[in-house]
């Protein structure tokens, strides 16, 4: 009689989150953990994660790094440490609010080190091993903002959507390696990002922008702890498409982004059929 194997245990998966102790990061986290998956926590301030470290949820599969991403010698250190890594999630990020006349360079190249040149170095350094297994999984948080803009959010709007392009063509470089791409463009949702403490005004007000960048400023800073989208939602729904067999490049997440993303779409369309004639006249 033929010996019955029992079926091997999945290997948990290794993520590897930044800006992990707050908002989606940290709804990662808990997701993560909760699925019996490994995380480092990338995070500038490890003290605010001792808590969830210390935790028997976390049961030893949560390692702490210290990370600024901006910093390619803390980038080193902390990809060192996390070893092995199948999920790579880029969240760590802030907002800038302010007209583009009124949101100056160190503002702008600032908020692109950290959302676009951070993500993007960690993503280089992370491919050579997923390259290696054939294997791995990118996850980009940008927001509905990186796939169309307003008044007031234009750094923002920039650096996520600089992201959303080098990732798109990531996806079409790294599909025949077995590795995937998963571009998250979330709406409004019960994050850190809009908290006084932490949403960044730009240095000057200008009154003839109050009417335009002046009224969203105006709205985000009120609209903390009152946006509709539940981040543990968001990390639920994240981890559930990336089971599928086949993800998209691009997931929408609430009601605000999937209706703004679709009127954007059509905005673009109705500017092509507009201009088609114009357009198509070009040749010889």
């Amino acid at each position: 009689m033929n010996d019955v194997i029992p079926p091997t245990a999945p290997t948990p998966r290794r993520w590897f989150i930044t800006g992990a102790n707050s908002g989606f990061g940290l709804a990662f986290v808990t997701a993560a953990l909760a699925a019996g998956d490994e995380v480092v926590a990338a995070v500038r301030r490890p003290e605010t994660m001792s808590g969830l470290a210390a935790s028997a949820s976390a049961a030893g599969r949560l390692t702490v790094v210290e990370l600024d991403v901006r910093d390619p010698a803390a980038r080193t250190r902390a990809l060192r440490t996390a070893g092995r890594i199948d999920v790579l999630v880029n969240n760590a990020g802030y907002a800038v609010v302010g007209a583009v006349e009124e949101t100056d360079d160190d503002a702008l190249r600032d908020i692109f080190e950290v959302m676009f040149f951070g993500a993007l170095a960690l993503t280089r350094e992370v491919l050579p091993q997923m390259r290696e297994r054939r294997d791995g999984t990118i996850v980009q948080i940008s927001s509905m903002g990186g796939l169309l803009s307003f008044a007031g959010v234009g750094a923002y709007s920039a650096a996520k959507g600089a992201l959303e392009l080098a990732s798109e063509a990531l996806a079409a470089e790294v599909a025949p390696l077995g590795i995937k791409v998963l571009i998250v463009e979330p709406g409004a949702f019960r994050t850190g990002l809009a908290h006084p403490m932490s949403l960044r005004l730009a240095a000057s007000r200008i009154p003839d922008y109050e009417a335009t960048s002046g009224t969203t400023r105006d709205t985000l800073s009120g609209a903390h702890g009152a946006q509709e989208g539940d981040p543990a939602k968001a990390a639920a729904a994240v981890l559930d498409v990336l089971g599928w067999e086949s993800p998209p490049l691009r997931l929408a997440l609430g009601n605000d982004a999937i209706d703004a993303i679709r009127a954007k779409l059509a905005a673009v369309s109705a500017d092509l059929d507009a201009t088609e004639k114009v357009g198509r006249a070009m040749a010889v």
